[in-house]
């Protein structure tokens, strides 16, 4: 007995320390947000670099050790005159004023993976920021995009974030490895090339707007339900309250303007294509959408990465956001559950491209 006593103690003493422990996190967490910190940062990576090293490792187990060293002299030769013909360079042009033009280009490879309200474009608009900031003349951009696409609002800023490179006369290129439908597409179109994998989801072009109604439901269990708003038509379908035939025909009506704008918006930047013909909604594979003229080429995003490399300086750009310690201790499946139900809401009224 004194025994269990003394064991429950030692424990009531470790989860105490362990509690303790904890607090002190959190409090140091919350004063160190309140300082003022970045929100996020910015990582690159050099994926010239990158290919080259796995290259290097392959051709390790591909040739003896006498070529190894054969070859790493040649380069190191090599290298050695290129690095001295390229000072002189440099030294000359920024003798006469012109040290840009020197400087070797560049291909800035991003990533978008769109969910349904778009809110990766809070980092695709650092992401841009930080391109246009440093970019220069014989710099390009390739976006690898994948999205099934979702609000009409979070799409459209995602293409008017692309839109900011296209001002700034950037070559685009968006590369579509497994989808881009929808309001992935309405991104894609920005592109100056859109380049698709052979079996890639491409198109989508139209609008869809669902929500359960729970109407019959309240009646049966003598449930009121009351719904006060100012203007005919502030709300028009509603999850709980009955909806009526007028209502149906103006939300329609509303889906059928925002399809208007959407191909307008499409027509502007592929106007060689048939709009009538694939407007429809239909999705097609990425050599359907090349013969339909929705996209350009037939590659995978690796393939413009890799020939890339043998030219220009390949850097992925990403922009990661600090996430709150009090977000990671409250779970993911909670969030999870708490988007669910505000973008079921929401997306009564709200669109989806």
């Amino acid at each position: 007995m004194e025994f269990l006593l003394d064991y429950g103690l030692f424990l009531a003493k470790i989860v105490t320390v362990v509690v303790a422990v904890i607090a002190i996190l959190v409090i140091a967490k919350a004063v160190g947000g309140k300082s003022g910190a970045a929100k996020g940062e910015l990582e690159i990576t050099n994926l010239t670099e990158q290919h080259k090293h796995t290259v290097e490792q392959l051709e390790h187990h591909l040739h003896d050790e006498a070529f190894i060293k054969a070859r790493d002299k040649a380069e190191k030769k090599q290298d050695k005159e290129k690095n001295k013909t390229r000072e002189k360079e440099i030294k000359k042009a920024s003798k006469e004023g012109d040290l840009d033009s020197k400087r070797e280009p560049h291909l800035f490879v991003l990533d978008f993976k769109g969910s349904i309200d778009a809110k990766e474009v809070a980092s695709l608009r650092e992401e841009v920021t930080a391109i246009l900031a440093v970019a220069r003349e014989g710099d390009e951009v390739l976006l690898r995009l994948e999205s099934g696409g979702g609000m009409v609002h979070g799409y459209g800023l995602a293409s008017s974030q692309l839109d900011r490179l296209k001002a700034a006369k950037l070559p685009l290129t968006i590369s579509v490895d497994k989808v881009a439908a929808s309001g992935g597409y309405m991104m894609a179109c920005i592109a100056d090339k859109i380049v698709s994998a052979p079996f890639a989801i491409v198109g989508s072009i139209g609008v869809i707007a669902q929500l359960p109604n729970f109407n019959k439901v309240l009646k049966k269990y003598d449930i009121e339900y009351e719904q006060l708003t100012a203007g005919e038509y502030k709300r028009t379908l509603t999850m709980f309250g009955e909806n009526t035939d007028k209502a149906r025909e103006k939300f329609k009506q509303e889906l059928e303007e925002t399809h208007g704008l959407f191909k307008d918006f499409i027509r502007e930047r592929r106007p060689a294509l048939e709009l009538d013909k694939v407007a429809t909604g239909e999705h097609w594979f990425g050599t359907q959408a090349h013969e339909l003229g929705l996209v350009d080429e037939i590659k995978t995003s690796d393939d413009l990465v890799v020939e890339a490399c043998k030219e220009k300086t390949v850097l992925a750009i990403h922009y990661v956001e600090k996430k709150k310690l009090t977000s990671k201790l409250a779970g993911l499946a909670g969030e999870a559950a708490d988007n669910v139900l505000m973008k079921l809401i929401d997306r009564g009224q709200r669109p989806i491209v």
